[in-house]
């Protein structure tokens, strides 16, 4: 049995199709595959480098707020510091200023007491010779 030559044609044509096939559409697919599995890794190293440097811009932006808000916390303690110190030194003042008016006042106050017990002996002096002359009726001479 020979083979039929409609069966060598069918198998010629088949192996053209499989040919055509793979030339017009399995190499160009795979290409296109291909071209995406690197484009893909590609974009994963981007990717991937991005996030390392994120993280190493993350890590410093911490670190220089870290350091920042150090600085400011030191700069209020000093503050601080100046402004408890000045506080003390207004109280101290103030505090002096008190005590000399106080010393003054009470001064003052000792000097206008003398002076008013002086001025009430002088006055009830000259009340009880006023009195005795009345009740005696004549001039009183003071010795």
């Amino acid at each position: 049995m020979i083979p039929d030559l409609s069966v060598v044609w069918v198998i010629g044509l088949v192996l053209l199709l499989a040919w055509l096939l793979k030339r017009l559409l399995i190499v160009p697919l795979t290409q296109v595959m291909e071209q995406r599995e690197r484009a893909i890794g590609s974009a994963r190293e981007l990717a991937e480098s991005a996030a390392t440097r994120a993280a190493e811009a993350t890590a410093e932006f911490e670190t220089k707020t870290a350091a920042a808000r150090a600085e400011i916390y030191q700069q209020m303690d000093e503050s601080r510091r100046e402004l408890l110190n000045r506080r003390a030194e207004i109280l101290d003042e103030t505090r002096r200023d008190a005590e000399s008016n106080l010393a003054d006042a009470t001064e003052r106050l000792k000097q206008q007491t003398v002076d008013a017990r002086a001025q009430l002996e002088r006055d009830a002096e000259a009340l009880g010779t006023t009195a005795a002359e009345r009740v005696l009726g004549r001039k009183i001479s003071s010795n």
